[in-house]
């Protein structure tokens, strides 16, 4: 073996860690290339050797070491650690060896130098880890509740009986051991599913680093820590970690006498004994964070008052504390604005949008689901939409505890704080309802036993809640806990502002929210998105006042009855635009007319019929003949969308003159306003045409009585195949197209997104499916649809707008997918408006940086 490299391109089988030594990243992990940068920025490491994944990847094959070439490096009697060094920190590795080269010799010079105590500490250290991580023998045969010098002589004599021979002595075949088992255990089965799970190739590589021990047991000032400088949970500066005399490792971090590191008056600190050393850690600490162009942590040893830095790794943080650190960098000059917005991921924004279960408190978990809508909430369980509502109305904050959602249940949740449910996935109506609202939400909640008439949950260990016991939904980890549990606030501070405006100047594509309410508006504007690109106007109607109202519209017997029932609506309509078109101040508004089945507004159980038969006074008979008449067989697929406005015009012609009083009302007090109109389930041109004329005659209308001129636009929303196959004939009626990924998706795939739950699981692991269709867009199905409704829409109308307000619409796939298929912009829920902006930004960056290394 050798340690000179003669050609810059070939790698040997280890080099030595010097400021000049060729040492990469890919070849030999992420900590090799660490500690050369710790050493070319003089920080005192201890010498190391890297060995490349190429080497350790022969050596789990078999391969031939030669470790005593690399002992000699360090010099005779010299105790080494061995530590993995994967391509990514994240990716984890199996656990570090100290203290490689301890034997019957060492033991006794140690003795004589750092005392009896000391060396059999030392000593028992490695023969622990050796038995157990190289010889895999059970751990058992330690037993920590007899004294050290009794374990180690025991642990020695166990295991020269279980190996049928004594423990090595010689140093050479000790490391060669260890080095052989670490990179055995990384191409393990176990070992390959756990990295895969955190984002790693089944087949990444490993590096080996070996490390001359520093000791950290001496006569003087020696001990071990750790130290970082900034908080794990927040992100703001704050100096954290421990410190522990006479210990090796991470030991500081497990010891409950462990010292603090500042001055604390709970107890003394390294500050307080060793005033210079923690100087230097600050330094050390600043340079890194300098030159680095990170927060890290730095793990220390002291050795009769002599400071090492063995190893420094970016400080483990949550989403909060990664968006502070990076929009802190980059304000310092530390990084520049692009590379603060690539460091912040955009699917862990919406963590920051939600309050959030605090991760220093304690957690009584009883279930756990799937995480179907971020954030956390603490409320009393309540069993019916009703129970929620009047629970609101009371000021109690309730969690809505449910089998599975209805349409029906949306008002409990608007009242409730939180969701639970017994079944469903991350596309289940409660999941996308919770996210478009912003409301935790946990589903398909494993082990629960719900008895609704009872008014009891039963979880899985056994305790019963009931009606009115306070639990807390963590829709960010999926977790439903007892009681009431510490909380973290939202995080929409200026840093999070300012990362955001960042990436809005990078961005090329627009983002639009999903807004149904006034109040979802004004959390649009929150999020600074660009207008509204989705109001489904039936959400206004579940109202209670309105409900009744839209009933009577429903049994009405003529279209002069019908009319007069929407009279009485039209003023709440309006009301509700105007809301909108002040909120949004001059941004588009993008309303979308009446879509649902009418069925879906009349009650589902004898009872509420029987009850509705009371507020109409009308025969029980009646009401129940005329709710088996709206039945249909598939509702989803019949008499909705655009099929009502051809056959019951007048509901769509209330909602046009809704919209239109409402803009003129708005441009009366000076503001500007173009609603656009947008008619749903579109399948041939001539519905659109119909539906047109219409409207241009409600527009005429309301500008001659009114005076006032306005414009609007009226575009389509693509939902069914047919609409995106004939696009090019539907464009020449339309300002715009908006494609529906929600329907367009069932229909494509002839799926229900209520109830492919039952299998999808099933079919993705089979690999039917790559993805949940209805998670992430299918790109190359309903993609195709996109793609040719896109390119016959625009062929027809080159400024046609296109964009797509499905729950894909926040996907940062779906986002990419826009982009590259020359899409104006994407419409979201509300809560996604964020992650969708620095999705988009991310996007827009890669592209940059590819273009400019081509032309490189």
């Amino acid at each position: 073996m050798q340690n000179a490299i003669p050609n810059p391109q070939a790698l040997a089988d280890y080099t030595e860690i010097t400021p000049t030594a060729v040492i990469r990243t890919e070849a030999h992990g992420w900590r090799a290339k660490c500690l050369q940068r710790l050493v070319r920025l003089d920080l005192p490491v201890p010498q190391t050797v890297a060995l490349p994944t190429h080497a350790v990847r022969g050596i789990a094959a078999g391969a031939p070491l030669d470790a005593q070439a690399i002992l000699r490096h360090f010099g005779a009697g010299a105790l080494v650690s061995v530590r993995p060094s994967p391509a990514n920190p994240d990716w984890g590795g199996p656990g570090s060896i100290l203290n490689i080269g301890m034997n019957a010799a060492r033991h006794q010079a140690l003795a004589e130098r750092h005392g009896q105590a000391a060396a059999d500490a030392l000593y028992l250290r490695f023969v622990q880890a050796y038995a157990t991580h190289v010889a895999r023998l059970d751990p058992d045969i330690f037993d920590p509740s007899k004294p050290v010098a009794e374990v180690l002589r025991d642990g020695l004599r166990q295991y020269a009986r279980e190996m049928d021979e004594p423990f090595p002595e010689d140093p050479a075949r000790q490391l060669s051991e260890v080095l052989r088992s670490m990179a055995r255990a990384w191409e393990g089965t176990s070992a390959r599913l756990l990295r895969q799970s955190k984002g790693a190739p089944a087949e990444a590589p490993l590096g080996l680093v070996v490390q001359s021990m520093a000791q950290g047991i001496g006569q003087g000032i020696s001990g071990s820590g750790v130290i970082q400088f900034v908080s794990p949970v927040t992100g703001l500066p704050q100096i954290t970690g421990r410190y522990l005399g006479q210990s090796q490792g991470r030991d500081a971090l497990k010891k409950t006498e462990a010292l603090y590191l500042t001055r604390d008056p709970r107890g003394a600190s390294l500050e307080d004994i060793a005033p210079a050393i923690f100087d230097n850690l600050l330094q050390f600490g600043a340079v890194c964070r300098r030159r680095l162009r990170e927060e890290m942590q730095i793990e220390f040893t002291i050795e009769d008052g002599h400071l090492s830095v063995l190893d420094a790794v970016k400080v483990v943080r949550s989403a909060r504390a990664g968006l502070k650190i990076a929009v802190t960098l980059a304000e310092d000059g530390v990084i520049g604005r692009d590379e603060a917005i690539l460091r912040v991921e955009p699917r862990s924004l919406p963590e920051l949008l939600h309050t959030q279960v605090d991760p220093r408190g304690p957690r009584d978990v009883f279930a756990k689901g799937i995480a179907a809508s971020p954030g956390a909430a603490t409320g009393r369980i309540v069993f019916s939409s009703a129970a929620a509502q009047a629970s609101a109305s009371r000021g109690e904050p309730c969690i809505l505890v449910r089998r599975e959602t209805a349409p029906e249940d949306i008002r409990g949740m608007h009242s409730a704080v939180g969701v639970l449910t017994e079944r469903g996935g991350v596309t289940s109506h409660a999941a996308v309802i919770a996210r478009g609202i912003g409301v935790p939400c946990v589903v398909s909640a494993s082990g629960l036993r719900l008895d609704a008439k009872e008014r009891k949950l039963g979880a899985a260990d056994g305790r019963v809640f009931s009606e009115g016991d306070l639990i807390t939904v963590d829709g960010t980890t999926g977790d439903v806990l007892a009681g009431a549990a510490e909380m973290l606030a939202p995080a929409l501070d200026d840093a999070f502002r300012k990362l955001l405006g960042w990436a809005d100047e990078v961005r090329d594509i627009g983002i639009r929210a999903n807004a149904d309410t006034p109040a979802d508006a004004e959390t649009a504007r929150q999020f600074e998105a660009q207008g509204i690109g989705l109001c489904r106007t039936e959400h206004m109607f579940f109202d209670e006042a309105r409900l009744v109202v839209m009933r009577e519209m429903i049994f009405a017997d003529t279209s002069k009855d019908r009319a007069a029932a929407l009279a009485r609506l039209l003023p709440m309509q309006r009301d509700d635009f105007i809301q909108l078109f002040e909120i949004m101040a001059g941004l588009p508004v993008c309303i979308r007319l009446f879509d649902p089945p009418l069925h879906e507004f009349l009650p589902h159980t004898r009872e509420g019929l029987r009850e509705l038969a009371e507020a109409l006074d009308k025969p029980l008979s009646d009401v129940v003949r005329r709710a088996e008449a709206l039945a249909e067989f598939n509702p989803m697929l019949g008499m909705r969308g655009v099929r009502l406005g051809v056959v019951l015009p007048e509901i769509y012609d209330m909602q046009a003159r809704a919209i239109f009083e409402a803009a003129v009302e708005v441009i009366r007090r000076g503001a500007p306003v173009v609603p656009e109109i947008m008619i749903p389930l579109v399948s041939a041109r001539r519905e659109v045409e119909l539906v047109k004329t219409n409207i241009d005659a409600v527009a005429a209308a309301v500008r001659t009585r009114t005076g006032v001129n306005f414009a609007f636009k009226l575009g389509v929303m693509v939902e069914t195949p047919r609409a995106a196959l004939r696009a090019g004939e539907i464009a020449q009626h339309s300002d715009f197209l908006s494609f529906g990924t929600n329907d367009l998706t069932q229909m494509t795939y002839g799926l229900s997104r209520d109830d492919a739950g039952r299998f999808m699981n099933t079919y993705v692991q089979q690999g039917v499916f790559p993805e949940d269709p209805f998670h992430t867009l299918d790109v190359d199905g309903v993609g195709e649809l996109l793609h040719i409704g896109a390119q016959r829409g625009r062929n027809t109308r080159p400024d046609l707008t296109l964009s797509i307000c499905g729950e894909h619409g926040g996907n940062p796939e779906s986002i990419d997918f826009c982009r590259k298929a020359g899409f104006d912009y994407v419409s979201c829920s509300p809560y996604r408006v964020p992650l969708a902006r620095l999705a988009a930004a991310h996007l827009a960056l890669h592209d940059l940086r590819l273009k400019s290394n081509i032309l490189k």
